[in-house]
C-alpha cells in the first residue's frame, strides 16, 4: 500500500524528545539493533524489543522507505557481568556442557531464529556476528588508539574515559556526569591495568583456559562487547546512520560506549536517532530466574508453567504487546493474556467480516478520515497502542455495516478494506494462520451444535433447544436466531 512520508515523529533518547523523522539518505533508512548474546534461550525481554523494532521496520517500509536493518549475533565478548571481567558467556556454556563453544551459538542462534519466527518478525537485512568481524573490530582499535583516545596495557587494550570526556561529553545519552561515575566507580580486583576503574575494554588479553581467543596486534586475546557493535554498524551502515535501537538496559553502558568509540575515531555522532524499548513485568514483578518470577517463550506458549492459566498463540503474544507502547513497562498476566485474546479474535473477525460486506450508492462513513487516525497514531513515536484503538473502532463500523446501521459505497469500502487489513497484516504484523485451526475446529462442532437445536427447535422441542442456548451463552456463545437460520459469536 502506497502511503506518505513527512509526517513521522521519533521520541529520540539523546534529546529526550520527538523529533520529526529526517534520514539522511531522503528514500533509505539505516537502522540498527543491537541482538541477543546466544549463551541460552532467548527471553520474553529481549523478544518484546525485537518484535518492537520489527513494527519499527514494518512501517517505515509500509510509509515507502528502503530499510537496511541490521542487527547482530554477540557470540564472544560479552562477559557474565556485563563488563570487563569474569567468563566468557558462551565460553562458560560451553565450558559447562562439554562442547564447543561455536556448538552454543549454533544451537542457540537456530532457537532465536525460530521464536522471531513464530513471532512472525521480519528478519533483519544483514545480521553479522561478532566473530565474523574480529579483522573489523581490530581496525576500529587501531582508529581509536590513532586518535590518542585508548591505550596497551599488558596485551589489552582500554578506552581512556577521563581524557575523551575533555573533548566530547560522556554520559550524554544515559544523562550521566562523568564526576559521578567517577566518584561511583570502585577499582575491582584484577583490574590494575586499567588507568582508571572508569575506563573499559576494546581488546582482553586471553588467558590460557580461555577458548575463544584471536591474534592481535597486541597479543592473543579476543574483543570487548561494547566494540562489535560499533565496528558492526559502521561498516553495513556508515560512519553515520539513522536509527540504532534496543533495550532500555543498554543505554548504559553499551550505547554509552558505542558512542564514545565512533566519535573517537570520526570526530561525528554515530547515530541520529536513538530509541529504547521498555522492560517487561511478570504478575507485577521484575521478571527474575532466581526468584521463579520467569517465562520462557516456549512456555507462554504451550502453557507448561504454573504461572499462567493456560498457553497462548504467538500471535496472541504479538497482538498483547502491540497493546502497550514501546517505550512502556509492560505487565505479562494470564488475565491479560486471555483479554487479549478476544480482542484478537474479534479483530480477524472483523477482518474476514469486511470483506463479505455489500457496497451501497452512498457512504454515510468518512473513509479517509478514519485512514488518517491510522497514521497520525504510527506517525506519533509508533504508537501501536493508539492505533490498535482506531483499529476496534473501525471494527465497530463494520458491524454498523453490516447491521445496516451505516452505508458505504464501492470505491469507500475497497479503500477502508485495503487499509484496514495492511495496518493489521502489514504494520502490526500480525496473522491468524496459526489460530485458525482450532477457530476450525470450533466451527465444526458449533455446527454440529446448532444442527442439533435446530432439531430440537422444529420438533418443537423448546425445553432443550433453550438449554442449549442458555449452556452456550454460560460458555461466552452467543446464539442469535433469525427467519434464515441460527448464528453464533
Amino acid at each position: 500500500m502506497s502511503a506518505r512520508q513527512g509526517n513521522l515523529f521519533i521520541y529520540n533518547s539523546l534529546s529526550g524528545k520527538k523529533e520529526a523523522f529526517t534520514p539522511i539518505n531522503s528514500n533509505f533508512v539505516g537502522m540498527y539493533v543491537c541482538g541477543p548474546t546466544v549463551y541460552n534461550a532467548v527471553h520474553l525481554g529481549n523478544c518484546r524489543t525485537f518484535i518492537s523494532f520489527d513494527l519499527v521496520n514494518r512501517y517505515l517500509k509500509h510509509l515507502g522507505f528502503k530499510v537496511r536493518y541490521v542487527r547482530n549475533i554477540t557470540d564472544v565478548g560479552h562477559l557474565e557481568s556485563d563488563g570487563d571481567e569474569g567468563e566468557d558467556k558462551i565460553g562458560k556454556k560451553a565450558r559447562l556442557e562439554e562442547v564447543e563453544p561455536m556448538e552454543i551459538v549454533q544451537q542457540y542462534t537456530v532457537d532465536f531464529h525460530r521464536v522471531m519466527e513464530s513471532f512472525n518478525t521480519l528478519p533483519p537485512n544483514i545480521e553479522p556476528t561478532a566473530t565474523g568481524h574480529i579483522i573489523e573490530q581490530i581496525e576500529f582499535i587501531e582508529g581509536i588508539i590513532s586518535s590518542g583516545f585508548a591505550y596497551e596495557s599488558n596485551g589489552s587494550v582500554y578506552f581512556d574515559v577521563e581524557k575523551y570526556n575533555r573533548s566530547y561529553p560522556y554520559g550524554e545519552l544515559s544523562g550521566r556526569k562523568i564526576e559521578d561515575l567517577i566518584t561511583n566507580t570502585r577499582a575491582l580486583d584484577g583490574q590494575e591495568e586499567k588507568r582508571a576503574p572508569l575506563d573499559f575494554a576494546l581488546w582482553k588479553q586471553a588467558g590460557t583456559s580461555h577458548i575463544m581467543k584471536w591474534a592481535s596486534p597486541w597479543g592473543i586475546g579476543f574483543p570487548g562487547w561494547h566494540l562489535e557493535c560499533s565496528a558492526m554498524s559502521t561498516k553495513y551502515l556508515g560512519e553515520t546512520f539513522d536509527i540504532h535501537g534496543g533495550g532500555m538496559d543498554l543505554k548504559f553502558p553499551h550505547h554509552e560506549c558505542e558512542i564514545a568509540q565512533a566519535c573517537s575515531v570520526t570526530g561525528k555522532a554515530p547515530v541520529n536517532y536513538w530509541m529504547h524499548g521498555n522492560m517487561l513485568t511478570l504478575n507485577g514483578k521484575k521478571m527474575s530466574k532466581s526468584t521463579g518470577n520467569s517465562l520462557l517463550p516456549n512456555e507462554l506458549f504451550s502453557g507448561n508453567t504454573p504461572l499462567l492459566s493456560k498457553g497462548f498463540d504467538p500471535m496472541v503474544v504479538r497482538f498483547f504487546m502491540m497493546q502497550a507502547h514501546y517505550r512502556s513497562t509492560l505487565d505479562f498476566t494470564s488475565e491479560a493474556l486471555s483479554a487479549a485474546e478476544k480482542g484478537f479474535l474479534r479483530l480477524f473477525e472483523a477482518e474476514k467480516l469486511i470483506g463479505e460486506l455489500t457496497p451501497n450508492k452512498h457512504s454515510s462513513v468518512d473513509v479517509n478520515e478514519i485512514i488518517n487516525k491510522y497514521y497520525a497514531a504510527m506517525d506519533d513515536d509508533f504508537n501501536a497502542p493508539v492505533l490498535v484503538a482506531h483499529l476496534f473502532d473501525t471494527v465497530k463500523i463494520i458491524h454498523n455495516l453490516k447491521e445496516g446501521v451505516v452505508t458505504i459505497k464501492q470505491d469507500d469500502l475497497s479503500k477502508l478494506h485495503l487499509a484496514f487489513t495492511a495496518f493489521i497484516y502489514d504494520v502490526l504484523g500480525l496473522n491468524h494462520a496459526q489460530t485458525e485451526t482450532s477457530d476450525d475446529r470450533l466451527m465444526g462442532v458449533m455446527d454440529l451444535v446448532l444442527e442439533l437445536r435446530k432439531t430440537a427447535r422444529d420438533g418443537q422441542d423448546w425445553g432443550t433447544s433453550d438449554k442449549i442456548r442458555d449452556g452456550l451463552a454460560k460458555a461466552g456463545v452467543q446464539v442469535k436466531d433469525s427467519k434464515e437460520g441460527s448464528t453464533w459469536k
